[in-house]
């Protein structure tokens, strides 16, 4: 069957239906809100294929604290669940209702929506990648599953989610990566900087390995990389080199894992400059992507 393919790039706006978060409170004035209504939490199941699959269990439990307090300030989206007549499927807000089945709601308001799976899809990935929750890796599965199942292009997949095909293509190179490596990134062990460095070795599995026991930066990954032994980080000052402090080092390797870029910081008594080195136009343009995205 055709999927019609429909560009969600406005965000959520559209489908939410501009919904005021400050009328949606669990028990209170719900009926207030058009299109939102209350439902039992157990009438309401998780999407198996969203691309989020992991869930800090620290982040629940703050979200249900304030559940607790303040209510659900906002309505989560759902759709008919396909094959259960009168229950509902997640659409976006899974840990809303995570933390709402930990503080102990037995219903909480939701807005209903009748979406195909390719929306589905889609709204998962926007939605976690607006808000940065998605880890690389998923939000690579997530791409992939939209080309290969929905038949969707990279130039697509780009336009839909708000991002720029060098960043799609770039992400999707992850799932490249032996299932090892995978893990470690999701994990949160190594970065995707720390993972496109080693993307295209010999041995991937085995340098992830010596960059998580030894704590290497993104810079000292890519130089095993190419076969060399990491450098100490030093700087030129009028042709002495000089040891950077481990301040502007641990600087220099949160920018790098950050950016998957190599990041040097020049200091001399709080003035210098701060340079960052690319490889490719891609590499350029997804920087150009990060500063100048809307916060």
């Amino acid at each position: 069957m055709m999927v019609e393919k429909r560009g969600l790039g406005r965000g959520l706006s559209a489908l939410l239906g501009d919904v005021d978060e400050a009328k949606v409170v669990a028990g209170a004035a719900v009926e207030e809100v058009s299109g939102v209504r209350e439902i039992p939490i157990e009438l309401i199941h998780r999407n198996e294929h969203q691309p989020r699959w992991v869930f800090s269990e620290a982040e629940v439990e703050e979200l249900a604290a304030s559940i607790r307090e303040k209510g659900v300030l906002q309505p989560i989206l759902v759709r008919p669940a396909p094959g259960l007549p009168g229950e509902w499927e997640i659409v976006a807000g899974e840990r809303r209702w995570r933390a709402s089945q930990k503080a102990g709601l037995r219903a909480m308001p939701v807005l209903v929506r009748e979406l195909d799976d390719v929306q589905v899809l889609e709204i998962g990935v926007i939605e976690n990648v607006q808000r940065a929750n998605l880890n690389p890796i998923e939000e690579a599965a997530a791409y992939q599953q939209l080309i290969e199942k929905f038949n969707r292009t990279q130039d697509e997949v780009a336009s839909s989610i708000g991002k720029s095909r060098s960043h799609v293509a770039n992400t999707l190179r992850l799932m490249n990566l032996p299932e090892q490596v995978r893990t470690h990134v999701l994990e949160g062990r190594l970065s995707a900087g720390h993972a496109r460095a080693i993307l295209t070795a010999d041995d991937p599995v085995a340098l992830a390995e010596q960059i998580i026991a030894k704590g290497l930066s993104v810079r000292e990954a890519e130089s095993l990389a190419r076969g060399g032994a990491p450098a100490a980080p030093r700087q030129k000052t009028g042709g002495k080199a000089v040891v950077k402090d481990t301040d502007t080092q641990a600087l220099e390797v949160d920018l790098s894992d950050a950016l998957g870029l190599d990041v040097e910081v020049l200091d001399k008594g709080g003035v210098g400059e701060l340079r960052i080195k690319y490889a490719t136009l891609e590499q350029l343009d997804e920087l150009c992507r990060r500063l100048t995205a809307r916060v």
